[in-house]
């Protein structure tokens, strides 16, 4: 007769998959690696749209402020390339790590925390700037700004334990 196995939870707590047990930690991770793939797949079309239209993209972003965000990655050193929604603050331009409200940050989140130094395309134009993470009551102020004027994220965050970044892109 077979026995059913103890499945032991696995992880710290420092984690957003901390308490899961290990077939649904694979399965979680599987799926997480099946989104990547076809963000990436997504990305490279709307980044090529970009650069042919001189910024402007269409389908579901058709009208949303888009720029191209390059970052230096964390461990590879390599430049990545995202496509980010974004909003104005005075002179600084602010991003949303909401990785459509995934359990963990985007990758270009963790690069900026490692390497500031960003450049962004904005329609036909290119800027070096750097990133900050906004926090404490500046962030509250913004978030409340960005998700009345694109709801789309207050509803990422539905789906998230984790507090969504803003971030502040700035000379």
């Amino acid at each position: 007769m077979w026995k059913s196995a103890q499945i032991e939870p696995v992880g710290n707590g420092s984690d957003p998959f901390s308490g899961y047990s290990r077939v649904k930690y694979a399965q979680v991770y599987l799926h997480m690696e099946r989104i990547r793939i076809i963000m990436s797949d997504w990305n490279k079309q709307i980044i090529e749209e970009f650069h042919a239209n001189g910024g402007k993209v269409g389908g579901p972003f058709e009208g949303v402020p888009l720029l191209l965000l390059t970052t230096t990655g964390a461990k590879s050193g390599k430049s990545h390339t995202t496509p980010l929604a974004y909003f104005i603050d005075g002179d600084r331009f602010l991003i949303v790590a909401s990785f459509a409200g995934a359990p963990k940050h985007p990758a270009w989140y963790h690069n900026i925390l490692t390497h500031p130094q960003v450049s962004i395309e904005l329609g036909v134009e290119s800027y070096n700037l750097t990133a900050t993470v906004i926090t404490g009551e500046e962030r509250e102020r913004l978030w409340s700004m960005i998700t009345t004027q694109n709801p789309v994220f207050a509803g990422y965050q539905t789906k998230t334990t984790r507090k969504i970044p803003v971030v502040a892109l700035q000379r």
